[in-house]
């Protein structure tokens, strides 16, 4: 067996751990978008693949008997071009996919599509706006820059901001609920921009927004196509072919 993982979020990086902790064989592929990378004990590969095509090239030439996609919940383009590459090798594919957040009672949710839709939903007035939302996706907002933006990346961004009020912090997550409630509460936030990414690492914010009541443009996720897919470490461990005690 030889594994591809497709990673760059907080459950591939568990997943790799796990994979190299019990000696399996695998490669764990970055995106590239993020410059601060997080350690990894797996040999590692940075970058695109240059469309489904050269990914499926990527899998031959490798040897690659498994693939493991789990990118970001919003990486559309390459979990559609997984599922094109492996159905043209024949290679077995599963998607590692934390549940979206489901809307609790107390949370003011403006539910929207897309990320134009969420540029849409703010308000013409001016208010204070928490961003959370990747840096590829800061520059529709520059259709309203009346607003007082705050950030947060990974990496600082390369590029100036779109709008002329932006505060962005530099910070790695996961992140936790008094943190979140002390950003919000000392910045004066009003509003939230988040993608429903699901999980854990990410949760802390929404939770400090039902807190403070404060409304939340919820943008939804991508469709995909349809594809196996398990929301545990130990599912994908176990299709691998490995049985292995894992909490997650």
């Amino acid at each position: 067996m030889r594994a591809l993982i497709l990673g760059g979020t907080s459950g591939a990086h568990l997943l790799a751990d796990a994979v190299a902790r019990e000696g399996l064989q695998a490669i764990y592929s970055y995106a590239g978008r993020t410059r601060a990378l997080a350690e990894q004990q797996l040999p590692t590969r940075v970058g695109g693949f240059g469309g489904a095509s050269g990914l499926a090239d990527y899998i031959r030439k490798e040897g690659i008997t498994h693939v493991v996609d789990a990118t970001h919940p919003f990486a559309a383009g390459m979990s559609r071009n997984a599922v094109e590459a492996c159905a043209a090798t024949g290679t077995p594919l599963m998607a590692l996919e934390r549940a979206p957040w489901p809307k609790a009672s107390g949370d003011n949710w403006i539910e929207v599509p897309d990320v134009a839709s969420a540029v849409a939903a703010l308000p013409g007035q001016r208010a204070r706006v928490f961003l959370a939302i990747g840096r590829q996706h800061i520059a529709a907002f520059g259709a309203r820059p009346q607003h007082a933006y705050t950030l947060r990346f990974v990496d600082p961004p390369d590029e100036p901001l779109p709008f002329p009020d932006g505060d962005v912090i530099v910070a790695r997550g996961p992140f936790a609920f008094a943190g979140e409630l002390e950003l919000m509460r000392s910045r004066g936030i009003e509003w939230i921009v988040a993608r429903n990414s699901g999980g854990t690492g990410g949760r802390a914010k929404i939770d400090a927004a039902r807190e403070l009541g404060l409304p939340v443009i919820m943008i939804g996720r991508p469709a995909l196509p349809d594809r196996p897919r398990a929301e545990s470490l130990a599912e994908v461990m176990l299709w691998l072919g490995h049985r292995t005690c894992l909490g997650a």
